[in-house]
């Protein structure tokens, strides 16, 4: 398995643009510069930020260190706290802290975070204070202890509320202590010019350049990514500073576009170049890129030393460096470089050699290093569960069958999965003209279901399968494609309704009135197999197989204490308060609500029950 996260280790060969990122920075000079790291979702945006830190980190000799480094993720501060007011106080505490340890610019640091400070206590005061003169209700602590007042004014005061809003002004206090602590004539106006004077000043008594690296900017939603920006543009253009912004182009406009209205495409685009001095785009894979991504992925699996690991790494890269002039990183070169590969890992790389054409093609993939990881993650899954059950599943089978169903027809691979389970071996023997003709190059008429450039290229890989028993693949990919023996007594009804709802679970509700007429044993069945299904889903908000899990208790209420019972024992921190809403109104959500607060869940899921049951 495969961690789905970013790396610092060079596997793309996005070495020589981080290398020229980090030249660009260095040959600044202080002088202040703002680069874009665009690219579409999974392709190495967050990895690219990595390696610009390595690079500019190993061309940093000085002692102590020229650059000071600030990396910000605002999609973690999203829903908790402002994404503006975050990066203003991870920068001048970051810089707090490094003055502290370089014993100069102390005190132009410590004023840094104290004008910060004071700006979030000011934004607390005065967003509490228009509320009430607008007559809304305040935020925050204030608005909690405007609330109890309330309280106490209307209802008055016993012990209970008396303790409460005792409770809320000690919060208060506590707080904002050390915030609330400026000047009465300073004003918003003046502490913004103070902040970047006092920034500007701070860098220049330490000697150094701050780097910011900002990423997943976005997976925020716009007022996030625009609060994030505009919290940028309040250091950005100063001396010695130096932004490195990762998002997708795309996003940020549609961001820009949400937030000022549907302003015309000039002016959305003048937004973001005004804030970004150099565009670099991370650069697509082709076909080498991810044939080595992925020999290097099998690789980093295996138990040789990391030094032979980091040797072939880097052998790989100055291959694919060479690759523009005709130089190839196939299964020869990979064994040319380790020769003592063990056959199981040689299997592996035939593997990527026949896979990596077609995903690069096959749109759903096109290239995409976070797909190839996740396809990759999907089979080491069902391979281990074939291994757990001695089913004997060939890797290369596995693999051609799990591509098909991420990347073909929905319909046709409904069809090809009917044809294994009505076949008496389990073989798709359908296939075996297509297959032949497929690879020896002639012309291959295919019905109309099937007949698209995938599954045409699809029928090039080896090895064929019309004579292939593929029921033990049907077996260890149940969660997609289920695999329908007498032994589940499922009519021919039952069957389509299943497969219909683990193909698409958020269209299980239209799916009513034909579940609510199956006999209970078959709806049974279909919740068995929903639920080994919803055992893989890591996230307990509102994914789409609890739509499934919920459709299906509908129709047959005597199986709603079993998804009670399935939703009660998923990990406390997997629950995420976006579930509490969907499930409210269902008969056997009591016995979930109850098991999770006992079991002390978040208190923002906690907040959400409560609501729930207030309303």
């Amino acid at each position: 398995m495969w961690p789905d996260n970013e790396t610092e280790r060079d596997y793309l060969n996005f070495g020589g643009v981080a290398e020229t990122v980090a030249e660009i920075t260095v040959q600044a000079q202080g002088r202040p510069i703002s680069i874009g790291v665009s690219g579409a979702w999974g392709v190495g945006k967050s990895s690219m930020i990595k390696l610009i830190r390595t690079a500019l980190t190993e061309k940093d000799k000085s002692e102590p260190a020229r650059f000071i480094y600030v990396e910000f993720n605002a999609w973690l501060y999203q829903g908790y706290d402002d994404a503006r007011a975050a990066l203003l106080e991870v920068i001048a505490t970051k810089l707090n802290e490094e003055a502290e340890k370089r014993k100069s610019g102390v005190d132009k640091a410590k004023e840094l975070l104290h004008r910060v400070n004071w700006l979030r206590a000011a934004k607390l005061g005065a967003g509490s204070a228009l509320a009430l003169a607008l007559g809304l209700p305040p935020t925050g602590l204030i608005g909690d202890v405007v609330r109890v007042g309330r309280k106490v004014i209307g209802e008055g005061a016993g012990a209970e509320e008396a303790q409460e809003a005792a409770d809320a002004v000690s919060e208060v206090i506590t707080t904002t202590e050390g915030l609330i602590k400026a000047k009465p004539e300073l004003s918003p106006p003046r502490e913004i010019h103070a902040i970047r004077e006092c920034f500007e000043q701070t860098l220049a008594e330490m000697g150094v350049t701050l780097v910011v690296l900002i990423d997943d900017l976005d997976r925020c939603l716009p007022p996030t990514t625009i609060s994030t920006l505009e919290a940028i543009r309040l250091f950005l253009f100063l001396d010695n500073t130096a932004f490195v912004i990762a998002a997708d182009d795309a996003m940020i406009k549609h961001a820009v576009r949400q937030h000022f209205g549907e302003v015309d495409d000039d002016l959305v685009i003048n937004y973001f170049d005004k804030l970004i001095q150099i565009p670099i785009r991370v650069p697509p894979l082709g076909t080498q890129e991810v044939r080595a991504y992925m020999m290097l992925l099998f690789i980093e699996t295996t138990d040789i030393d990391d030094t032979l690991k980091e040797g072939i790494r880097e052998a790989v890269c100055s291959q694919l460096a060479k690759s523009w002039r005709g130089e190839r990183v196939d299964r020869a070169f990979i064994q040319s470089v380790y020769k003592e590969a063990p056959p199981e890992l040689v299997a592996r790389f035939d593997t990527a050699d026949r896979l990596a054409p077609i995903m690069v093609s096959a749109s759903q993939i096109s290239g995409n290093p976070r797909l190839v990881k996740r396809f990759l993650n999907a089979l080491s899954i069902r391979m281990a569960i074939s291994r757990a059950h001695d089913v004997g599943v060939d890797e290369a089978v596995l693999a051609k069958m799990l591509l098909f169903e991420r990347c073909g027809n929905p319909k046709a691979y409904d069809a090809l999965i009917a044809a294994v389970n009505n076949d008496p071996e389990g073989k798709p023997v359908f296939l075996a003209e297509w297959e032949q003709k497929a690879t020896s190059g002639a012309e291959v008429e295919l019905e109309p279901l099937w007949d698209d450039r995938f599954i045409r290229e699809w029928l090039t890989i080896t090895p064929p399968l019309a004579d292939t028993d593929l029921r033990g693949v049907l077996y260890v990919s149940r969660e997609h494609a289920p695999l329908i023996t007498p032994e589940d007594r499922l009519s021919s009804e039952g069957a389509e309704l299943l497969t219909a709802i683990l193909t698409s679970p958020d269209m299980a509700a239209s799916l009513h009135d034909r579940l609510a007429v199956l006999a209970r044993p078959e709806t049974t069945v279909i919740m068995d197999r929903i639920l080994e299904q919803a055992r893989r889903e890591q996230e307990w908000g509102t994914p789409a197989i609890l739509d499934a899990c919920i459709a299906v208790a509908k129709a047959d209420p005597s199986l709603g204490t079993r998804v009670a019972g399935f939703l009660s024992e998923r990990p406390l921190g997997q629950i995420k308060p976006g579930i509490v809403p969907k499930i409210s109104d269902q008969q056997w959500v009591a016995e979930v609500f109850a098991r999770w607060k006992d079991a002390d869940v978040s208190a923002p899921v906690k907040k959400a029950i409560e609501a729930v049951e207030k309303s």
